[in-house]
């Protein structure tokens, strides 16, 4: 009975069958995605299908990422986002083409379903990008950052690792959980393309959207699974840049 996080998949269908199989996923499984299912390669519309599908059969977990809030925008509103269009969103634009009404109305359920962070009973967090307030997740005057904000990272990315907690200008964040799970800012940007630990800040990005490897990770054991880069299982398709 494990518990597996996973990264962010960004339409890379292909890659999710890759890291099941590879992990040994059964159906004892728990499983939390950490958001953005679509925007980047062709088949958004098939991994929420996988996934709600998967959600019938064992325990899943499923953040909002800000594609997916995006993509949501986009099916209820009709918005046109020329910003989301350069970022993925032109992909899963076009893939839903082919899509029938009735699957839509489904994806809508699905990613109005979506949560916006996990706490287990580990005192475990996860979340998709991050949170600003400084008395924890409950406290967060401003959902979206749940699934846009980068200041956690960054943050972790800044800190001197000789620095202890009981320091006085450690940062308060993260003294509030004993791991904080996020996906969002790929680790591609700092040249990297497995999970990366910096402080209690586990980044399970490792830049599928891009020519990175989609990742699942056991959150007890820290032991990890990697598809192909999604480049290679999508070599007919230009990604997002």
């Amino acid at each position: 009975m494990r518990t597996l996080v996973i990264g962010d998949i960004h339409g890379g269908l292909r890659a999710l069958h890759q890291i099941m199989e590879r992990a040994k996923v059964t159906k004892t499984d728990t499983l939390i995605f950490l958001g953005d299912y679509v925007d980047g390669w062709s088949q958004s519309p098939q991994v929420i299908d996988f996934i709600i599908d998967l959600k019938s059969k064992q325990k899943c977990i499923c953040m909002r990422g800000n594609h997916d809030d995006l993509l949501l925008e986009w099916l209820t509103a009709t918005k046109d986002n020329i910003l989301w269009y350069k970022h993925g969103g032109e992909a899963t634009v076009n893939a839903y083409k082919s899509v029938s009404i009735e699957s839509k109305i489904k994806h809508i359920e699905f990613l109005q379903s979506l949560e916006n962070y996990y706490l287990d009973e580990k005192h475990r967090l996860f979340v998709h990008a991050g949170f600003t307030n400084m008395n924890g997740v409950d406290f967060e005057y401003f959902p979206g950052l749940f699934y846009w904000d980068r200041t956690l990272w960054e943050t972790a990315l800044s800190l001197d690792v000789r620095m202890l907690s009981d320091h006085p200008f450690y940062p308060k964040r993260f003294t509030l959980y004993d791991e904080i799970y996020i996906g969002h800012t790929p680790v591609t940007r700092i040249g990297k393309t497995t999970p990366v630990q910096k402080a209690n800040i586990w980044n399970v990005d490792t830049g599928a959207a891009f020519k990175g490897p989609l990742t699942i990770m056991d959150v007890d054991t820290k032991e990890f699974w990697q598809s192909e880069p999604l480049h290679q299982l999508y070599f007919d398709e230009k990604g997002r840049n």
